[in-house]
């Protein structure tokens, strides 16, 4: 997921692009016998958001008491809220955020819904990819207890133990609601031929403004001729 042609095939080449909601993507760029450490690469490039240090972490109903004699801060955290039930709002300083599928579209074809497993990785292959297709990754989450700021996904792919693509896009700052959040990632375009095809490992990341991870994934995919039969 996040691959794209041009940079399967040059892993020294890199791309930008810029996201459809709040923020914008950026776009950057296994052994068969490495370990695990060396398949999934370091944390490196997480340090820097590491050191950003941000506020003290307020409750749902601080938030909503917080300026309440600005009217230009109210309407903005009302249309912020939006259904969120004020008299039962709680004093939870941490937001939930629960990742719910991923699934990847494709025109012509059946969506691929990847449910998330319930330790974060999947077993064995996850997914397979047909080269040469374009495809848009969607995402379905809900977010409960409180303002979840920041909301963003990395995710990192290695093929014989090189990276070949990074990933990072902002979905935004979400309010708590009973209803799922659905975002769609922009149109990629599988690489193909010889050398793109083949096995694939990836590590998928979703935190926030605070560095605060719900939720990281490691598995494998492939890219061959043809779609996995169904």
């Amino acid at each position: 997921m996040g691959l794209d042609e041009n940079k399967a095939n040059d892993p020294t080449s890199s791309s930008n692009h810029e996201g459809n909601v709040e923020g914008g993507g950026e776009k950057q760029g296994l052994s068969r016998h490495t370990s695990e450490a060396s398949i999934y690469g370091t944390e490196d490039e997480d340090e820097e958001l590491s050191k950003i240090q941000l506020g003290p972490m307020c409750s749902l109903r601080e938030h909503l008491e917080k300026d309440k004699d600005d009217e230009s801060l109210r309407k903005w955290k009302e249309q912020l809220l939006g259904n969120v039930d004020v008299s039962s709002a709680g004093e939870t300083l941490e937001p939930e955020v629960r990742i719910l599928s991923l699934s990847i579209v494709s025109p012509g074809r059946a969506d691929i819904i990847l449910p998330i497993p319930e330790d974060g990785d999947p077993n064995g292959l996850w997914f397979t990819l047909k080269e040469g297709s374009t495809y848009i990754l969607r995402f379905c989450f809900t977010v409960s207890n409180n303002i979840v700021s920041g909301l963003r996904y990395t995710n990192t792919v290695w093929k014989t133990g090189l990276k070949v693509d990074s990933t990072k896009e902002m979905l935004g700052t979400f309010s708590p609601q009973q209803e799922p959040y659905t975002h769609e990632m922009p149109e990629e375009l599988t690489p193909s031929g010889y050398f793109a095809r083949g096995s694939y490992s990836a590590r998928s990341k979703f935190v926030d403004d605070d560095n605060k991870c719900y939720l990281e994934m490691n598995y494998t995919f492939d890219i061959q001729k043809e779609w996995a039969s169904v």
